[in-house]
């Protein structure tokens, strides 16, 4: 039996300290110098045009100024700009961790002939640019008389083939034993996929989530092509407009990136544990 002093007997003995890798002195410079964009922008919309209009401009305000602020939520569209990307975005997010988890869930589980070759081909249409299919889904929605409407920016996006193939790939991972006690205690196919599956699924819908929402948030080709009044614009399509071919009003402009870099920021926070977790599940499978 051991009896010597125990870890708090020893002089100077205590909890041992890391010292930062070799990969940690990489990273932290380049982690700052991705935050000096964000830092300068934020500083920027403080400023005032004269200040920003001087070459070369400060890179910290000397004080703060809140025109550019003000002028953006009162001169501006910019509040209904900013509801009609919450609207687009929640939409779009709801309808594609909906329709994506079942397709998925019916590509993992079900059998069905052609189900690979479905998968392969909507796996495929990732390959296709956007840019090429803008004239035939412009003239579709233009057909619907859903050009300049909110509801043409929601209906591409309503499901998406990264996550059809990101679920696909988690329910292949699932374990089956939990689906098939389930089955035996009597409960039914969806029964099980809202019951069972869903819940376990919270990580990879998470990531699906974040990821739709960045992307929904984010989009200007489409919204610049498929509206053409200010009312119906999205925060990116407005911000465009900001800046003509004669003219930048730049406290504007960086005060509205602000503010639409914070609900981006708000989202990833959030479901951040649950994205790496999903991160993590897809790496293991």
């Amino acid at each position: 039996m051991n009896t010597g002093p125990g870890p708090e007997a020893v002089p100077g003995a205590g909890p041992r300290r890391r010292l930062p890798s070799a990969r940690h002195l990489v990273l932290a410079p380049l982690s700052l110098l991705m935050v000096v964009p964000f830092v300068y922008m934020l500083g920027a919309s403080v400023m005032t045009k004269a200040q920003l209009n001087r070459f070369p401009p400060p890179l910290f305000p000397t004080r703060l100024h809140l025109n550019g602020y003000q002028e953006l939520l009162s001169d501006s569209e910019f509040p209904r700009w900013f509801l009609n990307s919450v609207i687009v975005s929640g939409a779009i997010v709801v309808s594609q961790v909906v329709l994506c988890s079942m397709a998925g869930y019916a590509f993992a589980r079900l059998r069905f002939v052609g189900r690979r070759v479905a998968l392969v081909l909507v796996i495929a249409t990732t390959l296709i640019p956007f840019q090429l299919t803008v004239i035939p889904t412009f003239l579709i929605f233009h057909k619907l008389h859903l050009i300049d409407t909110l509801g043409a920016l929601i209906a591409p996006q309503l499901a998406s083939a990264l996550g059809v193939y990101l679920m696909t790939s988690f329910f292949q991972n699932f374990p089956r034993e939990l689906e098939e006690a389930a089955r035996i205690d009597g409960c039914s196919r969806w029964g099980v996929f809202f019951r069972v599956v869903l819940p376990v699924a919270r990580p990879a819908l998470a990531a699906l989530a974040v990821i739709t929402f960045i992307y929904a948030w984010n989009d200007l080709f489409w919204p610049l092509v498929a509206i053409s009044s200010k009312e119906n614009y999205t925060v990116q399509a407005g911000l465009a407009s900001f800046q003509g071919q004669h003219r930048a009003d730049w406290p504007q402009i960086m005060a509205g990136t602000v503010l639409t870099t914070v609900p981006v920021l708000i989202v990833f926070l959030v479901g951040q544990r649950r994205f790496v977790q999903a991160l993590a599940g897809a790496v293991k499978g």
